[in-house]
């Protein structure tokens, strides 16, 4: 998922203390994802509930998402809406991909092979229309702003940030700076140390800032150029160019001034329309019309809906409830939680 911008920018460390106050925006397809592909079980399958109902994006929305409000970070969800037609072929991509890792997974586990049947599980996952539906009512009855993006709710969150409303976009992925989010955090729902993929190793993971404005520096190019950078690698709107990886990419974006010139020295005519896809992240689909006012939670929906429906333990959610209840009070008594917001 998402553009491979890593070799060529660093992030910033930042302490989650330091966000405190901030109004920070979550690509929420992208997290869901996130739980999804890592809180599992040893044979790599998410985490379900005693009607066979998926909760991995349920446990981690609960559990990391206080975290964040118990830092004094104020979390606004924001979700997708129709895609754009040109991210078609990546969905087939990305179901054929599934597919193939749904049988290896299911072979790995028929002959006991759990580490493999684990790492194959990541790639056999799949968000589905319930899953998010789960998460919006979660995140809801959490008291926390859900925003209905038109479209891509990448472009959704980097409009809100642009405009202010947002002190930031939340996110793994990299593509909110090519829709021009100023600010991008990134592993904020996810820490401690994480597989590599494809390799055996492991990396710690730490709270990053990215800074739009200091990318471009960095790089020594406009936005335009970073969006031409994005398509040169690939992005979820068009397949990558053959043989140019992201050091070559930069280059050819710092040495010309068209992307028909980069056509030209690359020798490969792209099939897709780059003129449409460079349109998508300058002038994209978006809705101005959203809350981000933080209501109360439901204490008793949660239970209901946490305990009840999903077999959460109730002891754990009370815990969770009550963490809530006292960092968005006053000296520890439940005042109103709208003083804090």
């Amino acid at each position: 998922m998402g553009l491979a911008l890593g070799e060529l920018v660093e992030g910033q460390p930042v302490a989650l203390e330091d966000l405190a106050l901030k109004r920070l925006g979550v690509d929420s397809f992208n997290v869901i994802y996130q739980f999804v592909s890592s809180i599992r079980g040893a044979d790599g399958t998410p985490l379900t509930d005693s009607k066979g109902n998926v909760t991995s994006h349920l446990t981690g929305l609960l559990y990391r998402t206080t975290n964040l409000i118990d830092k004094g970070i104020r979390p606004v969800f924001v979700f997708d809406g129709v895609s754009s037609e040109m991210k078609a072929k990546t969905i087939q991509k990305r179901r054929e991909i599934r597919a193939r890792a749904i049988a290896a997974h299911e072979q790995a586990l028929k002959e006991g092979d759990l580490a493999k049947a684990r790492e194959l599980g990541s790639r056999a996952l799949k968000v589905t229309p319930e899953m998010v539906a789960d998460a919006k009512k979660l995140v809801s009855l959490m008291g926390l702003p859900v925003v209905e993006a038109p479209s891509e709710g990448e472009a959704q969150v980097a409009f809100m940030a642009g405009r202010g409303d947002l002190d930031g976009v939340v996110s793994q992925d990299w593509d909110s700076l090519l829709f021009g989010a100023p600010l991008l955090y990134r592993n904020l729902t996810v820490s401690g140390r994480r597989k590599v993929p494809g390799r055996n190793i492991y990396v710690e993971v730490s709270p990053e800032r990215v800074v739009l404005e200091d990318v471009l520096a960095q790089l020594r190019i406009d936005r335009r150029k970073l969006i031409w950078l994005g398509m040169l690698i690939g992005t979820d709107f068009n397949e990558k160019f053959p043989k140019v990886g992201p050091k070559t990419a930069l280059k050819l974006v710092q040495e010309n001034d068209s992307f028909e010139s980069i056509i030209s020295k690359t020798g490969f005519m792209p099939e897709f329309d780059f003129h449409s896809v460079e349109e998508l992240f300058l002038k994209p689909t978006v809705s101005s019309e959203y809350s981000v006012q933080v209501g109360l939670p439901d204490p008793e929906g949660l239970m209901r809906f946490l305990c009840t429906e999903h077999d959460f333990s109730q002891e754990r959610v009370k815990g969770v409830i009550l963490k809530l209840q006292n960092r968005l009070s006053e000296k520890g008594n439940q005042s109103s939680l709208r003083k804090w917001f």
